[in-house]
């Protein structure tokens, strides 16, 4: 029933979840804004208290330097001009440092309130030294039962490429292992191939989360056939709403990966952008892959509908089978039971006074039974 083979399955693939988070449309961070001035940064995510991290990534065709960075500020300052510089932050809590990274690269304030309000839709914004991309990361947590939902933001710029995420982890370790180990074509290009490198990484593991989906389908119409329950109502409730929520990340996805191609110029070349429109054919059969498991967990949901139905008709069949069988045995014990002196009625009853008038009762139900069974197998009913 899956739509992928088993050898396109991406890295990051865990068991599938049961449960998924960050579905709502809004978060409650939303009403810090209320009333701000625009490009004022109010972190709107989670609160955290630990230290945002900054991981930088240099590389060229020769050499290749990672290490976490302390002063970001000197790090762009520094920035390599021949080769490539990925500098990725690891929290967004820390809006005086933002900030500072806002003053250095000359970002829009609007730019910046972006990335800190964390629900933002995939989106594209095009400037004159940089270019804005929003993306959504999904992947399976460490318990390999609930989906991670978060937020990238990509600031791609001549020479360097900033990413920024809400917290530590993410599905883009691939394409460090790419870059240390010099595979592909990588080392040689520049940043904006980085950009679609990542970009590419996230609609990858799309794929992972669509494959385990088409499992766990299969694994739920094999459980309505066999023995529909209410855990089965619960897990096709949950693979509904993992669908939208995978809906509301690829849907606006395509459009920023077209835009990008339209782009072609100085901060993407036209080698890379070949490889986008690559990436949006990715995100097309993410999309028809969506769709069609929507319309399959829909059918799921008639299924099981009906299999409850056809349960409980089965259950009223029997009852109404036995209660019909034990009319005529109901109205014969009725008739016998009847407390009528026989020998003062002048319509004596002379079954009450015969010798075997007992088992002759009792024969009569049992041979009204076994007429009515013969009559409902003739009929097919049983």
């Amino acid at each position: 029933m899956g739509s992928f083979k088993k050898g396109e399955k991406r890295s990051g693939v865990r068991p599938y979840g049961s449960f998924v988070h960050n579905l709502k449309l809004f978060s409650k961070g939303e009403s810090k804004n209320i009333g701000r001035p625009p490009g004022e940064l109010v972190f709107t995510g989670e609160k955290r208290t630990e230290t945002v991290t900054v991981d930088l990534m240099e590389y060229d065709g020769e050499h290749v330097t990672e290490k976490e960075v302390k002063d970001v500020i000197k790090t762009l300052q520094g920035a390599s001009k021949e080769g490539v510089t990925w500098i990725n932050i690891n929290g967004l809590h820390d809006v005086e440092l933002l900030g500072r990274i806002v003053d250095h690269i000359g970002i829009h304030p609007l730019v910046m309130e972006d990335i800190i309000n964390t629900d933002q839709r995939p989106k594209v914004e095009v400037y004159d030294d940089y270019l804005f991309v929003v993306i959504r990361m999904l992947y399976y947590n460490s318990d390999g039962r609930d989906i991670h939902n978060e937020q990238v933001s990509l600031l791609l710029c001549k020479d360097y490429l900033l990413t920024f995420q809400e917290y530590k982890g993410d599905v883009f370790e691939p394409v460090r292992d790419r870059i240390r180990k010099n595979k592909g074509r990588i080392r040689k290009m520049k940043a904006d191939y980085l950009a679609y490198s990542l970009i590419d990484a996230v609609v990858d593991n799309y794929f992972s989360l669509l494959e385990a989906g088409g499992d766990r389908i299969e694994d739920i119409e094999r459980e309505l056939s066999e023995d529909p329950r209410e855990r089965s109502l619960r897990s096709i409730h949950e693979m509904k709403r993992e669908l939208i929520l995978m809906r509301r990340s690829v849907w606006p996805l395509r459009d920023v990966i077209h835009a990008l191609e339209r782009e072609e110029g100085e901060l993407i070349s036209s080698d890379t952008v070949i490889y986008l429109r690559d990436v949006y054919d990715h995100t097309i059969r993410v999309m028809d892959a969506v769709e069609t498991y929507r319309d399959m967990v829909s059918g799921l949901l008639e299924l099981y509908m009906s299999s409850i139905s056809n349960r409980m008709n089965e259950i009223m069949k029997v009852l109404t089978i036995i209660a019909t069988v034990f009319i005529p045995l109901t109205f014969i014990a009725g008739v016998y039971g009847m407390n009528f002196n026989p020998n003062e009625s002048p319509l004596n009853m002379p079954e009450l006074n015969w010798f075997w008038g007992y088992p002759f009762s009792l024969g009569l139900m049992l041979v009204s039974a076994f007429i009515m069974f013969l009559y409902f197998k003739k009929k097919k009913w049983i």
